[in-house]
């Protein structure tokens, strides 16, 4: 049995910096040194396994048993959710059907700016509600560049427009997960994270629209911005407040996506935009039936992932009839061998769920869609499925390396290290409290690992400095979203999606100063929430 260090240097200040090294290292690589994803992720490993050895002490065998389970995470269930959402995106291409969908955009409006605003913001909004684990990001930057944005925009699109939606992601997920972990009411934190990101919240449309087209953008679009986003917010903002949330997500972005297409059947701004020389689909308005035929791969993936999502179903998997189908296996080297610093044996297992998983029920969605679907044969189907594993391999290789890093951050001590260390700033905590979940994110590529990693942490020293622990771990949700933007596990998905494996390097540094940006502006109003 090994014990985890948080402060093997003496010095609380330089063990979190030794611990942060493999993170400024990998945005060194990436940032600076322009090297590919691959590249990058392998050197911070290298240097994530140097530090959890050398200076953190963990045991060889320790350190291979948390590489094997970050592996396992990697290919079951992420790489498992994102295959099946692209080969759902691909069919529809295939089928001929996207062409209608792209059409049926156009028909909302040709400009780009308001495309934007409804894929990436509303639509990504829905997706992730219903499915979370990069599936909004893989799909909405892949209909971004059908629709005519370049590939490295259309990712650092996608991930921008993620940050409203990505704390309530899969049915409300991170923050069940916060509030369970902590043994705080649901709903109050619900209502914190109102408080602590919604005023963000409000002003991502308007940041999308500014991307895009700048100052000029912004006011020639204004009616169509301000309904986005009002309705948008209004519909989160109230699911939070009175009834938690599961359907956060799923309400705001199907709102505003009515809402937007309603507004544009009266208005339509007096410029046309239009990236570079792209130009709007040639086809003419499809029929009301079409519309709804061309989208229905993606109804029938809301309906199989909600259904999935309902704890009857869930239990189902996990303690009924067909829990055969779920497998717990241990991790070895970590479960019963490793005790934190607070003096708990570390538990640890793969849950490989064949049937409860959400890649499952996206699975059934391509089936069912390719049953319903008389333009694609079998033949047409699997060859989909080989070139989504083809186009998607580097990601998955990349997803893989970061995940592998993160676990043996976590399980070397050297994660709390790092929190411990900016929880050491007292009254100012406040300001900072964001900034652990953001790494917490960077580090997992997940809010509901961050909430897991830190809200134990922040709830602890918010008894310390008399302030209100749901803040705190609403700032850590918080402060874990805009990470998101650039997360190396979220890079990887959008340049899979957007045929950029490689050059993984272009979309960070698209996308850094966005995510910065943001997390300034949370640490900001979350010092001053906390001083009311």
């Amino acid at each position: 049995m090994w014990t985890q260090q948080i402060d093997p240097l003496d010095n609380l200040l330089l063990s979190g910096l030794v611990a942060a090294l493999p993170i400024f290292v990998f945005l060194l690589c990436l940032v600076l040194l322009k090297l590919t994803g691959l590249k990058a992720g392998l050197i911070a490993l290298a240097v994530e396994v140097t530090v959890a050895l050398a200076v953190f002490g963990m045991p060889v065998r320790a350190a291979a048993g948390a590489a094997l389970g970050g592996a396992l995470t990697a290919l079951w269930p992420i790489a498992y959710i994102i295959v099946m959402a692209v080969w759902l995106y691909r069919i529809s291409v295939v089928s001929g059907r996207f062409d209608v969908i792209r059409a049926s955009i156009s028909a909302v409006s040709a400009d780009q700016r308001i495309q934007v605003l409804l894929i990436a913001f509303a639509f990504g909004a829905f997706l992730e509600g219903a499915a979370g684990f990069g599936v909004p990001i893989a799909i909405c930057a892949a209909l971004l560049v059908q629709l005519g944005f370049g590939p490295v925009r259309a990712a650092m699109i996608a991930l921008v427009g993620n940050v409203a939606a990505g704390a309530y992601g899969a049915i409300g997920v991170p923050v069940l997960v916060g509030a369970q972990i902590t043994g705080m009411e649901v709903l109050d934190l619900s209502r914190a994270l109102v408080l602590v990101l919604q005023p963000l919240t409000l002003l991502v449309p308007f940041l999308l629209v500014m991307i895009i087209d700048g100052v000029r953008g912004l006011r020639e679009t204004l009616p169509a911005t301000l309904t986005v986003t009002l309705v948008f917010s209004a519909v989160q903002a109230g699911t939070l407040w009175f009834l938690g949330p599961e359907l956060a997500d799923l309400g705001a972005g199907l709102s505003a996506m009515l809402a937007l297409m309603a507004l544009c059947r009266v208005w339509s701004p007096r410029r046309t935009y239009r990236e570079g020389d792209s130009a709007p689909a040639a086809m003419g308005p499809p029929t009301a039936k079409q519309v709804l035929v061309a989208w229905s791969p993606f109804y029938i993936l809301t309906g199989f992932i909600l259904v999935w999502s309902i704890p009857p179903v869930k239990e189902l998997f996990s303690s009924g009839a067909l829990a055969v189908t779920t497998l717990a296996l241990p991790i070895p080297g970590v479960t019963g061998q490793i005790t934190t610093a607070a003096g708990t044996a570390v538990e640890t297992t793969w849950n490989l769920s064949i049937l409860g998983a959400t890649g499952t029920a996206i699975l059934l969605a391509v089936l069912t869609s390719f049953f319903t679907t008389p333009q694609v044969d079998a033949r047409a189907l699997f060859g989909e499925l080989r070139a989504t594993f083809t186009m998607l391999s580097g990601a998955i290789v990349l997803i893989t390396v970061i995940l592998v890093l993160a676990n043996i951050a976590n399980y070397s001590g050297g994660s709390n290290a790092m929190g411990t260390a900016l929880a050491g700033t007292g009254p100012v905590f406040p300001l900072i409290a964001p900034i652990i979940g953001w790494i917490g994110v960077f580090l997992t590529g997940s809010v509901v690992n961050n909430n897991t990693l830190f809200a134990p942490l922040q709830v602890a020293t918010a008894q310390g400095i008399q302030a209100d622990p749901a803040l705190l771990v609403g700032a850590n949700t918080a402060g874990g979203t805009t990470a998101k933007v650039i997360s190396p596990q979220s890079i990887a998905i959008a340049a899979g999606a957007v045929g950029l494996n490689g050059r993984e390097s272009e979309i960070m540094r698209a996308s850094i100063g966005y995510s910065l940006a943001m997390l300034a502006v949370i640490c900001s109003w979350n010092f001053i929430l906390a001083l009311l």
